[in-house]
C-alpha cells in the first residue's frame, strides 16, 4: 500500500468511491461530483496549510486507488464539543476491505500525527452502527470515550446518522501499545 499526495487523476474514481451508496451508508448521503470534487480541493488545501489530509491510498502493486486515509482538523463551522482536535479517518471502496488496508494507513497516519506532528491527542468519530470503522479504531489502539459521543453539528438531532461515537488516543496511549513498533 502506499499513501500520498493527490493527483488529477484520483478525482475520477474518488467521485466513484463517494458515489458508492455501500460506501456511504454510514452518512446522510451519497456525494455528487460537484461535493466530491470540492472535498478533494479543501484536503488539498488542508495539505497546504496543516502539513497533512486525507490523502489517498493505492495498492503499491497495481497503482489501484482505493480511497483516502488520513488526519483532518474538521471544520464544520461550528464547533465539535471536543474542539480543537485532529480527527483520523478514512473511506475505502469496498475491493479494498478486509485486507488490512485501513488499519495499515491509519497506524501510519497515527505515527506520523505523533512523531512527526506532535499532536498530544487523535481523535476518531463515527455513528454507532458503523462497526467496521469502529473495529479499525480499536485496532489501531483508540479507546471510546462514551461521555464524548454527540450529535453532529450539520445534521438535525433527529437525523439517522447525527449520533456519533467518540474515539481517543494520547500520545502517551500510542506510545505504551505494545504492537505498535511491530505494526509499523
Amino acid at each position: 500500500m502506499l499513501l500520498r499526495a493527490w493527483c488529477a487523476e484520483d478525482v475520477d474514481p474518488f467521485c466513484d468511491l463517494c458515489a458508492d451508496p455501500h460506501v456511504m451508508r454510514y452518512f446522510p448521503e451519497t456525494l455528487t461530483r460537484e461535493k466530491s470534487e470540492s472535498l478533494v480541493s479543501r484536503c488539498i488545501e488542508k495539505q497546504k496549510k496543516y502539513g497533512f489530509c486525507m490523502a489517498p491510498v493505492e495498492v503499491k502493486a497495481t497503482g489501484e486507488f482505493l480511497g483516502f486515509v488520513g488526519l483532518n482538523r474538521p471544520d464544520y463551522g461550528v464547533p465539535l464539543p471536543f474542539d480543537p482536535c485532529v480527527e483520523i479517518g478514512w473511506r475505502l471502496k469496498q475491493s479494498g476491505w478486509g485486507k488490512g488496508y485501513a488499519s495499515e494507513a491509519a497506524s501510519a497516519w497515527l505515527r506520523f500525527g505523533f512523531e512527526t506532528v506532535g499532536l498530544k491527542e487523535i481523535v476518531a468519530f463515527t455513528i454507532p452502527d458503523n462497526l467496521p470503522s469502529k473495529k479499525v479504531m480499536t485496532r489501531i489502539g483508540m479507546t471510546r470515550d462514551e461521555t464524548g459521543d454527540f450529535l453532529h453539528p450539520l445534521l438535525p438531532e433527529d437525523h439517522p446518522v447525527a449520533p456519533h461515537v467518540l474515539y481517543r488516543l494520547t500520545r502517551t496511549g500510542w506510545e505504551q501499545l505494545p504492537d505498535r513498533a511491530a505494526a509499523l
